[in-house]
């Protein structure tokens, strides 16, 4: 069977016909946040979901604990949601240990508990194997993630962000969905951040306008924030302000910059929380990431000492203070900053 789109999966859930098994494929986190929430909004209700959600990891939790699970009646509700990530880390078990998975999820599948609602998760399975296999037979496949056609992407990404801003109570004027959507890459997690950024730019209710949007959100078509973090704890000050004077040449906003790099150095110290040795996608799932974004984050977190990520962060916020008081020289500003994060002393008087 073919994989349903997002969109036709919660128009699907909506109708609020139960769905024994469910597999959330894909790299879309905010798609997969979504899917999820609309199952538990659905079939779980508010007042039972401490109980009647049961969060598992395939990498951590055994096979016994969930089926269990799911063959448990839930307290004081109707149904249950159990949701069980990290489904790729039952490919790398031994080949019996493989088989034995497959063979008991089969069997579980083939008669479903009527009051649970089994959730698989994964960025990506083997076609060729039989775990993939299996559950694209047995359970509703749902592919969280957006067209591959540029074209159809970034259409959907597009009509994914006037969802998102209704949903906000937040409306565009003219382009501006589409500018947003083109600036974030079409990354719906990033989308929904930059949103509520704008929101709060925006200030008294009024549409977002093209001019807002290229104001404060840095492309992420010309601007890789995770390349300044590099020169950045490498103390590379001088290609840190070359990197910052090219951006600026080519039209990146300030307050849009500094927004940016804010955001990073708050990825990064809840990176350097994570466990060490966390894998791309375990570490995604915690930073709220793409995995090759996620591996990034906490690479780059080792090499910058805790203390400088706090005193940066300090420093940010006191650029964005100093930038929207509008009596300063901005590109002044910006460099002092680059200056400062890459750990130049400041001269003296």
């Amino acid at each position: 069977m073919a994989a349903l789109s997002a969109e036709k999966f919660l128009e699907r859930v909506a109708r609020g016909k139960p769905v024994p098994g469910v597999l959330l494929l894909g790299e879309d986190l905010y798609l997969r946040d979504l899917c999820r929430a609309k199952l538990v909004e659905t079939f779980v209700p508010e007042e039972a979901r401490e109980w009647g959600v049961s969060p598992f990891s395939a990498a951590e939790d055994s096979l016994d604990r969930v089926l269990n699970q799911a063959q448990t009646l839930p307290m004081l509700a109707p149904r249950q949601v159990i949701v069980v990530g990290d489904v790729e880390a039952l490919e790398s078990l031994g080949e019996a240990a493989q088989e034995d998975a497959v063979e008991r999820l089969a069997a579980y599948l083939d008669d479903p508990a009527p009051f649970t609602v089994l959730v698989f998760e994964a960025v990506t399975l083997d076609r060729r194997k039989k775990l993939f296999k299996m559950l694209s037979e047995k359970t509703l496949v749902v592919a969280v993630a957006l067209p591959t056609e540029p074209e159809d992407r970034e259409a959907a990404a597009a009509a994914m962000t006037l969802q998102m801003a209704r949903e906000m109570g937040i409306e565009f004027a003219g382009d501006a969905a589409g500018e947003l959507a083109e600036s974030c890459n079409d990354d719906l997690a990033r989308i929904r951040s930059e949103l509520a950024k704008l929101a709060t730019y925006a200030g008294e209710p009024r549409p977002i306008t093209r001019a807002d949007v290229e104001a404060l959100v840095v492309s992420a078509k010309k601007y890789s924030v995770w390349q300044l973090a590099d020169m950045l704890a490498s103390r590379q000050a001088p290609r840190a302000l070359e990197f910052l004077d090219s951006l600026l040449r080519e039209g990146e906003q300030p307050a849009g910059l500094v927004g940016a790099m804010a955001w990073m150095y708050r990825k990064l110290i809840e990176a350097q929380e994570l466990p060490a040795h966390l894998s791309g996608w375990h570490a995604a799932r915690q930073l709220g990431m793409r995995p090759e974004t996620a591996e990034l984050a906490v690479r780059q977190s080792r090499k910058i000492p805790r203390p400088k990520l706090l005193d940066g962060l300090a420093a940010l916020y006191e650029a964005d203070n100093r930038l929207k008081s509008g009596a300063v020289d901005s590109r002044a500003v910006m460099e002092f900053l680059v200056a400062r994060l890459a750990g130049v002393p400041a001269a003296r008087g």
